[in-house]
Order: structure tokens, then C-alpha cells, then sequence
């Protein structure tokens, strides 16, 4: 799957998720996340600006082009994008809550905390979810 494919499944997906707004209310009690001062409002909006200009620097100043979707889910730092994601594609309700659980035990920096969602959630499983066709029960 490329970003540019990867993109076009996050638009037909829920922007909203509980398992991930309790989440980012946890992360942001802790002092480990905050959303002040960042220009999106929906983790849907932060995976479509970051998807948007993955050919070039985009917003975040890339300094290479990465053609693979799989790059950029192995890349992403920001944990609730991830869990978001998941969450949003369909991912087994017990597994997200793995996930969340998981980077809540792995510690106060963002890259541990993504790896821990990622174990438990990785690119494989996203793909399937995003690419199975609807309706055929869940992963």
C-alpha cells in the first residue's frame, strides 16, 4: 500500500474513537502529550496532513521520499495517531485496548510508547483491516 492509498482509506474512516480520547485525556494528564498549539483537531486530520506531502518535506521537513504506507505507520511517533488508527480501521475493540494498555506501561517518551502500540498492532493487521473487504468480521 502506498501513503497515497493509505490516505484515501483514512478518509472513508470515523474520526471519532473512545478507546483513543481516553487515551490522549490520560497522556495529557501524565504531561507525556499535549494537543495545545498543534494544527490539527482529529488524529483522522493529523494522518491526512502527514500522509498529504509524503512525496516531499511536507510539514514536517522529510528529507527523503518514502513510497510505502508500512514506512510511514513504522515512523509515526505520536501515540494516539497510532491507537487512533487502529481504533478506526477496525481492529479487534480487545486488541486496541492491548495496545492502549501496552504504551501506557512503556514509560514517558513518545517513541517507546508508539513501538508498544505497534507491537501489539502492527502494519500487517492495519492493512488487512484497511483492504478486507466490509462486513467480514473483524481482526
Amino acid at each position: 500500500m502506498t501513503p497515497k492509498q493509505l490516505s484515501s482509506e483514512i478518509r472513508k474512516l470515523n474520526e471519532k474513537g473512545s478507546a483513543t480520547a481516553s487515551f490522549e485525556h490520560i497522556l495529557t494528564k501524565r504531561g507525556i502529550w499535549d494537543r495545545n498549539g498543534v494544527w490539527y483537531t482529529t488524529q483522522k486530520q493529523h494522518w491526512l496532513g502527514w500522509l498529504k506531502e509524503y512525496d516531499g518535506p511536507g510539514y514536517y521537513g522529510r528529507k527523503k521520499r518514502h513510497p510505502s504506507a508500512q514506512f510511514a505507520y513504522n515512523h509515526i511517533v505520536c501515540p494516539p495517531m497510532l491507537l487512533w488508527l487502529g481504533e478506526a480501521s477496525g481492529v479487534q475493540r480487545t486488541k486496541v485496548l492491548e495496545a492502549k494498555r501496552a504504551a501506557l506501561s512503556a514509560g514517558a517518551s513518545l517513541p517507546a510508547l508508539s513501538a508498544a502500540i505497534r507491537r501489539v498492532i502492527p502494519w500487517q493487521t492495519i492493512e488487512t483491516r484497511l483492504t478486507k473487504p466490509k462486513g467480514r468480521g473483524t481482526i
